[in-house]
Protein backbone atom coordinates (compact mmCIF):
# COMPACT_ATOMS: atom_id res chain seq x y z
CA UNK A 1 0.00 0.00 0.00
CA UNK A 2 1.38 3.40 -1.03
CA UNK A 3 -0.52 6.62 -1.02
CA UNK A 4 -0.19 10.47 -0.56
CA UNK A 5 -2.80 12.43 0.55
CA UNK A 6 -3.63 16.05 2.00
CA UNK A 7 -2.99 16.64 5.43
CA UNK A 8 -5.94 18.51 6.06
CA UNK A 9 -8.08 16.46 4.54
CA UNK A 10 -6.34 13.28 7.07
CA UNK A 11 -6.32 15.47 10.09
CA UNK A 12 -10.31 15.92 9.68
CA UNK A 13 -11.21 12.45 8.75
CA UNK A 14 -8.91 11.46 11.95
CA UNK A 15 -10.55 14.43 14.25
CA UNK A 16 -14.37 12.92 13.61
CA UNK A 17 -12.49 9.23 14.31
CA UNK A 18 -11.40 10.28 17.81
CA UNK A 19 -14.79 11.04 19.01
CA UNK A 20 -15.98 7.36 17.91
CA UNK A 21 -12.70 5.33 19.28
CA UNK A 22 -12.76 4.42 22.81
CA UNK A 23 -9.60 5.96 25.08
CA UNK A 24 -9.73 3.05 27.42
CA UNK A 25 -10.52 -0.40 24.86
CA UNK A 26 -9.57 -3.86 26.35
CA UNK A 27 -9.20 -4.78 22.34
CA UNK A 28 -6.15 -3.07 20.55
CA UNK A 29 -7.63 -3.53 17.47
CA UNK A 30 -10.32 -0.99 18.73
CA UNK A 31 -8.09 1.91 19.39
CA UNK A 32 -7.17 1.51 15.70
CA UNK A 33 -8.51 3.16 12.52
CA UNK A 34 -8.46 1.21 9.49
CA UNK A 35 -7.27 2.99 6.38
CA UNK A 36 -8.00 1.46 2.63
CA UNK A 37 -6.06 3.13 -0.02
CA UNK A 38 -7.86 1.97 -3.68
CA UNK A 39 -8.48 3.77 -6.88
CA UNK A 40 -8.20 7.37 -6.19
CA UNK A 41 -9.56 7.28 -2.52
CA UNK A 42 -8.96 6.88 0.99
CA UNK A 43 -11.65 4.80 3.20
CA UNK A 44 -10.89 5.68 7.09
CA UNK A 45 -13.04 3.34 9.13
CA UNK A 46 -13.33 3.67 13.10
CA UNK A 47 -15.41 1.75 16.03
CA UNK A 48 -16.33 0.84 19.08
CA UNK A 49 -18.79 -2.08 17.95
CA UNK A 50 -21.86 -0.10 18.97
CA UNK A 51 -20.76 3.15 16.82
CA UNK A 52 -19.34 2.65 13.22
CA UNK A 53 -17.67 6.10 11.28
CA UNK A 54 -16.80 5.47 7.80
CA UNK A 55 -15.01 8.55 5.88
CA UNK A 56 -13.82 8.74 2.16
CA UNK A 57 -10.97 11.07 1.07
CA UNK A 58 -11.55 11.39 -2.86
CA UNK A 59 -8.61 12.44 -5.32
CA UNK A 60 -6.18 10.57 -3.63
CA UNK A 61 -2.74 9.79 -5.84
CA UNK A 62 -2.85 5.84 -4.56
CA UNK A 63 0.63 4.39 -6.17
CA UNK A 64 -0.22 1.23 -4.82
CA UNK A 65 -3.57 -0.35 -3.07
CA UNK A 66 -3.94 -2.08 -0.26
CA UNK A 67 -4.93 -1.75 3.63
CA UNK A 68 -3.80 -1.89 7.03
CA UNK A 69 -4.73 -0.34 10.84
CA UNK A 70 -2.92 1.72 13.29
CA UNK A 71 -3.23 3.48 16.27
CA UNK A 72 -5.70 6.20 15.88
CA UNK A 73 -4.49 8.96 18.31
CA UNK A 74 -0.90 8.61 17.71
CA UNK A 75 -1.84 8.90 13.90
CA UNK A 76 -3.48 11.96 14.54
CA UNK A 77 -1.62 13.49 16.74
CA UNK A 78 1.31 13.00 13.52
CA UNK A 79 -0.69 14.64 11.14
CA UNK A 80 -2.30 17.61 12.94
CA UNK A 81 1.36 18.52 14.10
CA UNK A 82 2.84 18.52 10.22
CA UNK A 83 2.21 21.50 8.12
CA UNK A 84 -1.14 22.85 7.26
CA UNK A 85 -2.35 21.69 3.76
CA UNK A 86 0.49 19.58 2.72
CA UNK A 87 1.31 16.77 0.81
CA UNK A 88 1.79 13.19 3.11
CA UNK A 89 3.10 10.31 1.71
CA UNK A 90 1.94 7.00 3.62
CA UNK A 91 3.27 3.54 2.43
CA UNK A 92 3.29 -0.38 4.07
CA UNK A 93 7.18 -1.01 4.36
CA UNK A 94 6.74 -4.68 6.11
CA UNK A 95 3.33 -5.80 7.16
CA UNK A 96 3.86 -4.37 10.79
CA UNK A 97 5.10 -0.44 9.50
CA UNK A 98 2.93 2.43 8.60
CA UNK A 99 5.65 5.21 6.58
CA UNK A 100 4.30 8.31 7.12
CA UNK A 101 6.16 10.91 5.51
CA UNK A 102 5.63 14.76 4.86
CA UNK A 103 8.88 17.43 4.17
CA UNK A 104 11.86 16.35 6.38
CA UNK A 105 9.62 13.82 9.03
CA UNK A 106 9.61 10.43 9.35
CA UNK A 107 7.35 8.30 11.17
CA UNK A 108 7.14 4.64 11.10
CA UNK A 109 4.07 3.66 12.98
CA UNK A 110 2.93 -0.27 14.21
CA UNK A 111 -0.05 -1.77 12.45
CA UNK A 112 -2.41 -4.48 12.98
CA UNK A 113 -3.45 -6.53 9.77
CA UNK A 114 -6.81 -4.91 8.36
CA UNK A 115 -8.29 -8.78 8.49
CA UNK A 116 -8.51 -8.72 12.22
CA UNK A 117 -10.70 -5.32 11.58
CA UNK A 118 -14.44 -6.04 12.80
CA UNK A 119 -16.73 -6.05 9.84
CA UNK A 120 -18.45 -3.40 9.37
CA UNK A 121 -20.85 -4.08 6.54
CA UNK A 122 -24.29 -3.71 7.34
CA UNK A 123 -26.96 -5.00 5.10
CA UNK A 124 -29.91 -1.70 5.65
CA UNK A 125 -32.76 -1.74 3.63
CA UNK A 126 -34.27 0.47 0.85
CA UNK A 127 -36.37 2.65 3.30
CA UNK A 128 -34.41 5.88 3.68
CA UNK A 129 -35.64 9.39 3.17
CA UNK A 130 -33.71 12.47 3.15
CA UNK A 131 -33.05 15.55 5.67
CA UNK A 132 -30.84 19.20 5.48
CA UNK A 133 -28.43 18.86 7.49
CA UNK A 134 -29.05 22.03 9.16
CA UNK A 135 -32.62 20.76 10.29
CA UNK A 136 -31.15 17.66 11.41
CA UNK A 137 -28.49 19.56 13.76
CA UNK A 138 -31.14 21.85 14.94
CA UNK A 139 -32.90 18.99 16.19
CA UNK A 140 -30.10 17.38 17.87
CA UNK A 141 -29.34 20.97 19.09
CA UNK A 142 -32.68 21.81 21.11
CA UNK A 143 -32.94 18.32 22.44
CA UNK A 144 -29.50 16.88 23.58
CA UNK A 145 -28.83 18.85 26.49
CA UNK A 146 -32.12 17.20 28.63
CA UNK A 147 -30.73 13.74 27.71
CA UNK A 148 -29.80 11.82 31.07
CA UNK A 149 -26.79 10.75 32.80
CA UNK A 150 -28.83 8.51 34.79
CA UNK A 151 -27.04 4.91 33.75
CA UNK A 152 -29.93 3.01 35.74
CA UNK A 153 -32.91 4.08 33.41
CA UNK A 154 -30.78 3.78 29.91
CA UNK A 155 -33.95 4.23 27.52
CA UNK A 156 -33.89 8.30 29.02
CA UNK A 157 -29.90 8.22 27.73
CA UNK A 158 -30.80 9.60 24.08
CA UNK A 159 -32.64 11.27 22.55
CA UNK A 160 -36.32 10.15 21.26
CA UNK A 161 -36.89 9.79 17.38
CA UNK A 162 -40.61 9.33 15.91
CA UNK A 163 -42.96 10.56 13.12
CA UNK A 164 -45.90 12.43 14.14
CA UNK A 165 -48.45 13.75 11.99
CA UNK A 166 -50.43 16.72 12.90
CA UNK A 167 -53.76 17.45 10.38
CA UNK A 168 -52.14 16.25 7.22
CA UNK A 169 -48.82 17.48 7.71
CA UNK A 170 -45.40 14.99 8.76
CA UNK A 171 -42.92 15.67 10.77
CA UNK A 172 -40.09 14.12 12.48
CA UNK A 173 -40.08 14.54 15.61
CA UNK A 174 -37.20 14.28 18.33
CA UNK A 175 -37.73 14.44 22.64
CA UNK A 176 -35.84 13.59 25.32
CA UNK A 177 -35.75 14.33 29.29
CA UNK A 178 -33.96 13.72 31.91
CA UNK A 179 -37.29 13.88 34.33
CA UNK A 180 -36.31 17.49 35.88
CA UNK A 181 -36.53 18.75 32.48
CA UNK A 182 -37.88 18.17 28.68
CA UNK A 183 -36.81 19.46 24.94
CA UNK A 184 -39.63 18.45 22.09
CA UNK A 185 -38.73 20.02 18.84
CA UNK A 186 -39.62 18.48 15.30
CA UNK A 187 -39.38 19.80 11.46
CA UNK A 188 -41.41 19.61 8.47
CA UNK A 189 -41.37 16.05 6.28
CA UNK A 190 -42.25 16.26 2.57
CA UNK A 191 -44.14 13.02 2.69
CA UNK A 192 -44.65 10.26 5.24
CA UNK A 193 -41.50 8.04 5.33
CA UNK A 194 -40.94 4.51 6.80
CA UNK A 195 -39.16 4.83 9.83
CA UNK A 196 -39.84 3.27 13.05
CA UNK A 197 -39.44 4.78 16.57
CA UNK A 198 -36.07 4.54 17.62
CA UNK A 199 -33.81 6.37 20.97
CA UNK A 200 -30.25 7.34 19.39
CA UNK A 201 -27.30 6.95 22.06
CA UNK A 202 -25.80 10.13 23.28
CA UNK A 203 -22.42 9.20 22.03
CA UNK A 204 -23.51 9.03 18.02
CA UNK A 205 -25.56 12.29 18.80
CA UNK A 206 -22.40 14.55 19.16
CA UNK A 207 -20.75 12.33 17.15
CA UNK A 208 -23.14 13.65 14.55
CA UNK A 209 -23.33 17.05 15.81
CA UNK A 210 -19.34 17.42 14.97
CA UNK A 211 -20.48 15.92 11.48
CA UNK A 212 -23.10 18.23 10.75
CA UNK A 213 -21.72 21.09 11.75
CA UNK A 214 -19.19 21.02 8.93
CA UNK A 215 -21.54 20.01 6.24
CA UNK A 216 -24.38 21.38 4.53
CA UNK A 217 -26.28 19.13 2.78
CA UNK A 218 -28.55 16.21 2.42
CA UNK A 219 -28.53 13.54 5.57
CA UNK A 220 -29.76 10.40 4.11
CA UNK A 221 -31.09 8.59 7.10
CA UNK A 222 -32.34 4.95 6.89
CA UNK A 223 -32.79 2.02 10.04
CA UNK A 224 -33.19 -1.58 10.69
CA UNK A 225 -34.59 -2.84 13.83
CA UNK A 226 -31.65 -2.09 16.06
CA UNK A 227 -29.35 0.18 14.01
CA UNK A 228 -29.39 3.32 12.23
CA UNK A 229 -27.52 4.55 9.33
CA UNK A 230 -26.88 8.39 8.62
CA UNK A 231 -25.24 9.14 5.01
CA UNK A 232 -23.66 12.45 4.43
CA UNK A 233 -21.76 13.43 1.06
CA UNK A 234 -19.02 11.63 1.96
CA UNK A 235 -19.31 10.22 5.71
CA UNK A 236 -21.56 7.57 6.87
CA UNK A 237 -22.44 7.06 10.36
CA UNK A 238 -23.98 3.59 11.27
CA UNK A 239 -24.90 3.47 15.22
CA UNK A 240 -26.58 0.88 17.57
CA UNK A 241 -29.73 1.80 19.23
CA UNK A 242 -30.84 1.79 22.83
CA UNK A 243 -33.10 -0.68 23.07
CA UNK A 244 -35.98 0.33 25.77
CA UNK A 245 -39.43 2.33 25.40
CA UNK A 246 -39.46 6.19 25.71
CA UNK A 247 -41.62 7.29 28.03
CA UNK A 248 -45.10 9.03 27.14
CA UNK A 249 -43.51 12.56 26.82
CA UNK A 250 -46.91 13.97 25.79
CA UNK A 251 -48.39 13.72 28.70
CA UNK A 252 -46.15 15.41 30.89
CA UNK A 253 -46.22 18.42 28.81
CA UNK A 254 -48.27 20.99 30.91
CA UNK A 255 -51.65 21.68 29.57
CA UNK A 256 -53.16 24.93 32.11
CA UNK A 257 -50.34 26.92 32.75
CA UNK A 258 -52.02 30.05 31.77
CA UNK A 259 -49.44 32.52 33.67
CA UNK A 260 -47.61 34.27 30.65
CA UNK A 261 -43.83 35.63 31.39
CA UNK A 262 -42.57 37.51 28.43
CA UNK A 263 -38.75 38.91 28.51
CA UNK A 264 -36.03 39.79 26.33
CA UNK A 265 -34.57 36.78 25.74
CA UNK A 266 -30.40 38.32 25.66
CA UNK A 267 -31.50 40.23 29.07
CA UNK A 268 -33.15 37.35 30.24
CA UNK A 269 -29.56 34.81 29.56
CA UNK A 270 -27.44 37.55 31.03
CA UNK A 271 -29.37 38.16 33.90
CA UNK A 272 -29.47 34.63 35.43
CA UNK A 273 -26.26 33.95 34.25
CA UNK A 274 -24.72 36.88 36.54
CA UNK A 275 -27.11 35.79 39.58
CA UNK A 276 -26.15 32.61 39.31
CA UNK A 277 -22.82 33.16 39.60
CA UNK A 278 -22.77 33.18 42.77
CA UNK A 279 -23.43 29.60 43.50
CA UNK A 280 -20.22 27.16 42.64
CA UNK A 281 -21.97 24.47 41.23
CA UNK A 282 -24.94 26.17 39.54
CA UNK A 283 -27.40 23.50 41.95
CA UNK A 284 -28.80 26.65 44.08
CA UNK A 285 -31.92 27.80 42.73
CA UNK A 286 -32.39 30.99 41.18
CA UNK A 287 -35.68 32.35 42.98
CA UNK A 288 -38.08 34.27 40.62
CA UNK A 289 -40.06 36.62 42.45
CA UNK A 290 -42.69 37.85 39.66
CA UNK A 291 -45.67 40.93 40.15
CA UNK A 292 -46.66 43.34 37.45
CA UNK A 293 -44.38 43.47 35.24
CA UNK A 294 -41.22 42.85 37.42
CA UNK A 295 -39.18 39.94 37.51
CA UNK A 296 -36.80 40.01 40.51
CA UNK A 297 -34.24 37.23 40.47
CA UNK A 298 -32.17 36.06 43.30
CA UNK A 299 -29.71 33.09 44.49
CA UNK A 300 -28.33 32.67 47.82
CA UNK A 301 -25.84 30.21 48.96
CA UNK A 302 -24.41 29.55 52.38
CA UNK A 303 -21.14 29.78 51.67
CA UNK A 304 -20.09 31.66 49.15
CA UNK A 305 -23.24 34.89 49.79
CA UNK A 306 -26.44 35.64 47.73
CA UNK A 307 -26.98 37.93 44.27
CA UNK A 308 -29.99 39.65 43.04
CA UNK A 309 -31.23 41.27 39.97
CA UNK A 310 -34.69 43.30 38.92
CA UNK A 311 -35.86 43.28 35.65
CA UNK A 312 -39.03 44.91 33.61
CA UNK A 313 -40.82 42.20 31.60
CA UNK A 314 -44.78 41.40 30.54
CA UNK A 315 -46.74 39.74 33.40
CA UNK A 316 -49.56 39.64 35.06
CA UNK A 317 -49.62 38.28 38.00
CA UNK A 318 -47.68 37.41 41.48
CA UNK A 319 -45.66 34.38 41.89
CA UNK A 320 -42.91 32.69 43.35
CA UNK A 321 -40.83 29.96 42.11
CA UNK A 322 -37.35 28.52 41.77
CA UNK A 323 -35.24 26.72 39.08
CA UNK A 324 -32.23 25.13 38.92
CA UNK A 325 -30.15 28.23 36.87
CA UNK A 326 -28.35 25.62 34.82
CA UNK A 327 -31.62 24.12 33.17
CA UNK A 328 -32.74 27.79 32.45
CA UNK A 329 -28.95 28.61 30.56
CA UNK A 330 -29.31 25.44 28.71
CA UNK A 331 -32.75 26.31 26.88
CA UNK A 332 -32.58 29.92 26.52
CA UNK A 333 -29.28 29.08 24.74
CA UNK A 334 -31.08 27.42 22.51
CA UNK A 335 -33.31 29.74 21.52
CA UNK A 336 -33.89 31.63 18.03
CA UNK A 337 -36.11 34.82 18.85
CA UNK A 338 -35.54 37.98 20.02
CA UNK A 339 -37.39 36.89 23.30
CA UNK A 340 -38.61 34.26 25.83
CA UNK A 341 -42.27 32.75 26.59
CA UNK A 342 -42.16 31.19 29.90
CA UNK A 343 -45.91 29.82 30.69
CA UNK A 344 -46.68 29.19 34.79
CA UNK A 345 -49.26 27.69 36.42
CA UNK A 346 -48.13 27.58 40.57
CA UNK A 347 -45.47 27.75 42.51
CA UNK A 348 -45.44 23.15 42.70
CA UNK A 349 -46.15 23.21 38.76
CA UNK A 350 -43.58 22.42 35.78
CA UNK A 351 -42.88 25.24 33.43
CA UNK A 352 -43.01 25.94 29.52
CA UNK A 353 -40.63 27.74 27.85
CA UNK A 354 -41.49 28.92 24.20
CA UNK A 355 -39.37 30.51 21.42
CA UNK A 356 -41.52 32.71 19.59
CA UNK A 357 -38.82 32.78 16.81
CA UNK A 358 -39.55 28.70 16.51
CA UNK A 359 -43.10 27.18 16.86
CA UNK A 360 -41.71 24.00 16.24
CA UNK A 361 -39.68 23.78 20.06
CA UNK A 362 -40.84 23.67 23.38
CA UNK A 363 -39.29 22.90 26.59
CA UNK A 364 -40.44 21.87 30.14
CA UNK A 365 -38.62 22.68 33.13
CA UNK A 366 -39.58 21.36 36.40
CA UNK A 367 -39.35 23.61 39.58
CA UNK A 368 -37.18 23.25 42.27
CA UNK A 369 -38.74 22.58 46.12
CA UNK A 370 -38.33 25.41 48.73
Amino acid sequence: MKFNVNQQDLQQALNYCQGVIEKRSTLPILSNVLLNASSSNLTITATDLDLIFIHQISNVEVIEEGNTTTTSSIMYDIIRKFSSGKKINLSLTDVSKLQVESEKSVFNLNCISASEFPLTDENFNQNEFSIKSKQLLKLLNKCKFSVSNDETRHYLSGIFFHQTQTEDKNFLTAAATDSHRMSISKIRLDQQVDFEPIILPKKTIFQLCSLLESYDGDVKISNIKSKIKFELNNSILISKLIDGKFPNYIQVIPKNNQKKLEIDLKLFLDSVDRVASVSLDKKDGVKFNLSKNVLNLSVNNTNSGDGKESLTVKFEHDLEISFNSRYLIDVASQLDGDKIEIFFNDTGSPALIKDPGDFDSIFVVMPMKG
